[in-house]
């Protein structure tokens, strides 16, 4: 059957299928991640496509949004809720924010002045909601909005209004850049306020995946639009406007972006080979463990080698994925689960 043929018999697709592809979907955007922190030169052809790999944070967001509200629904418990959580991100993120600050604190560099900020960088990265310092920032960012998310999940319950809190959170994206007493106090970590919108929307339509509404065929055009027109413009912003323009304006752009690209995701993996659906499963179950690694640890060492922009991906995929393995079955599944009864 030829393509056009399939396109012309395709009923539509399933919200569903975000949650059943969400390991694959996790998977790649670690892969768009990995792209977008290895260095490449801005004269490279395709320079503003590698910077527009950043938008695997805003999908990883997304998900994880949808995600907790499965959680959240199947078990409405505050308690239930925060120890699933902090258990599956804390204990990592102390075994390698130790490592990190610790090592860094003897050796004499800056991310830790005295014993007392040292702590606290260990325990949720203090050095980056003082100072904007964005080594693991993503680590401390989610689990701050997890913290905020079920008392969020409450609020649209009990009334669907406050399911536009997204975008009054645009808005304050906007007064952290140009309202001066809010930038002055707050705008420093402009990297994680602007990034509450599509955790939220996250959240938001979590219940339009968990019931699997249908967009029809007719209405995938749609989505396809708000992807074209969204990397146009993300493209345009990092080719042309790099460093010309503040970074919140490219945040809100990939809203479009990430939602139009997850739900092209999931369309693409109901027919992508299933050898390729596992590894990218593999990789999302790690992903946690991928990021807290692969630069700092892999990335970084490798660049004394010079190895060039494809080689130094493919090395720092395949340490990062060997080694986020063995943390979490070793350290993880087998210690902390263990110790749960699990």
């Amino acid at each position: 059957m030829s393509i056009i043929e399939r396109i012309k018999k395709w009923e539509g697709f399933s919200m569903g299928d975000i949650s059943r592809y969400r390991g694959e979907i996790m998977g790649l955007a670690m892969l768009f991640v990995i792209l977008f922190h290895v260095y490449m030169p801005r004269g490279n052809t395709f320079y503003a496509l590698h910077r527009c790999g950043n938008v695997g944070v805003d999908i990883f967001l997304f998900v994880s949004g949808i995600g907790l509200w499965y959680s959240w629904t199947k078990t409405p418990s505050l308690k239930h809720f925060f120890v699933n959580r902090y258990k599956r991100v804390y204990p990592i993120w102390l075994l390698v924010a130790s490592y990190f600050f610790i090592t860094q604190y003897l050796n004499g560099k800056g991310y830790s002045s005295d014993i007392p900020s040292l702590i606290a960088n260990i325990l949720f990265n203090w050095h980056f909601w003082r100072a904007d310092e964005l080594t693991f920032w993503y680590v401390p960012a989610i689990m701050m909005l997890y913290t905020f998310a079920p008392f969020y999940m409450m609020l649209i319950k009990r009334n669907p209004l406050y399911r536009w809190l997204p975008a009054l959170f645009m808005l304050w994206a906007v007064m952290v850049q140009y309202y001066p007493p809010i930038h002055s106090a707050v705008g420093h970590v402009e990297i994680f306020w602007s990034r509450i919108p599509i955790f939220l929307l996250g959240i938001n339509l979590g219940s339009v995946v968990m019931e699997k509404r249908m967009i029809k065929s007719g209405e995938i055009w749609l989505v396809v639009i708000a992807f074209v027109l969204s990397l146009m413009m993300s493209l345009n912003f990092e080719e042309i406007w790099r460093g010309k323009f503040p970074l919140f304006l490219e945040r809100m752009v990939y809203i479009p972006l990430t939602i139009s690209c997850v739900i092209l995701m999931a369309i693409m993996f109901r027919h992508t080979p299933k050898w390729i659906c596992r590894s990218l499963m593999f990789i999302g179950g790690v992903s946690l463990e991928i990021y807290l690694i692969h630069v700092e640890f892999v990335m970084k060492p490798l660049y004394q080698y010079h190895l060039g922009y494809i080689l130094t991906v493919i090395l720092t995929t395949a340490i990062s994925v060997t080694i986020a393995w063995l943390i979490k079955t070793y350290v993880f599944d087998k210690t902390i689960n263990r110790k749960h009864g699990k």
